[in-house]
């Protein structure tokens, strides 16, 4: 995997953005109500042919932290799909402040509160890990249950994956960052290696808070993602 230079200074963006904006108590939190589970609107019409639906499963750079209704990555991703024909419409179950912890904790819960069975779901989980400097061993652990829950379910995963800032050391690093193309390669999911790719350091393309992407950093974002989405989605089943 190749380096990624404007990440250097990671654990300082993540400590004034995450700790702002994502941070929760260190318990994780009780499964949300199904309520919130709710399929986002885009302004791009569902075009013809048969529905695909997606699972959005994250933290806040799936919720839309500090974003309008409608701007989330999500909601951004669902309307590149239907310019390019295809009839997605993605349920977005981001929670800001979510660990993988948290994530493992609601993830069936999600699944189980879903119209059907998804097409495919992504996952995008890590950066309060990092935060809070949780020891990839459990970061790997809590992933792992979740591709494992999906596999049981006989869907296909989409991985958006995090990376942690080199001054956290290398031990912490390697372990760390190499959690998500390993996943991929065991449960042979789709794999987009670092959500914030071309993003962070940028700050035409941040928030104020120097970690969550603005409505341009979301496009930027989602003009990448999706074809690897599109290209997860697969046929028709």
């Amino acid at each position: 995997m190749r380096r990624w230079p404007l990440y250097g200074g990671g654990l300082a963006l993540l400590q004034a953005g995450l700790l702002a904006g994502c941070d929760r108590t260190a318990e994780p939190p009780a499964p949300p109500p199904a309520t919130n589970l709710v399929a986002t609107v885009a302004a791009t019409p569902a075009p013809q042919g048969p529905q695909r639906l997606i699972l959005a499963f994250g933290d806040s750079l799936y919720a839309g932290y500090g974003l309008d209704r409608g701007q989330s990555l999500p909601d951004a991703v669902q309307a590149r799909l239907r310019k390019d024909g295809i009839n997605a419409t993605i349920v977005n179950a981001g929670v800001s402040g979510d660990t993988s912890a948290a994530g493992r904790q609601r993830f069936a819960f999600a699944l189980d509160n879903m119209t059907r069975k998804p097409d495919l779901i992504l996952i995008g989980l890590g950066g309060n890990d990092v935060l809070r400097q949780i020891s990839p061993e459990e970061t790997r652990a809590n992933m792992t249950a979740m591709m494992d829950e999906a596999k049981r379910r006989a869907i296909p995963v989409m991985l958006t994956g995090m990376m942690a800032p080199p001054n956290l050391g290398p031990d912490y690093t390697r372990a760390f960052n190499a959690i998500w193309p390993d996943l991929a390669k065991r449960y042979d999911a789709a794999l987009y290696p670092f959500i914030l790719d071309g993003v962070i350091g940028d700050g035409r393309l941040m928030q104020a808070d120097r970690v969550h992407p603005n409505r341009t950093g979301v496009d930027r974002i989602a003009a990448r993602v999706a074809p690897v989405v599109e290209s997860a989605l697969g046929r028709p089943r």
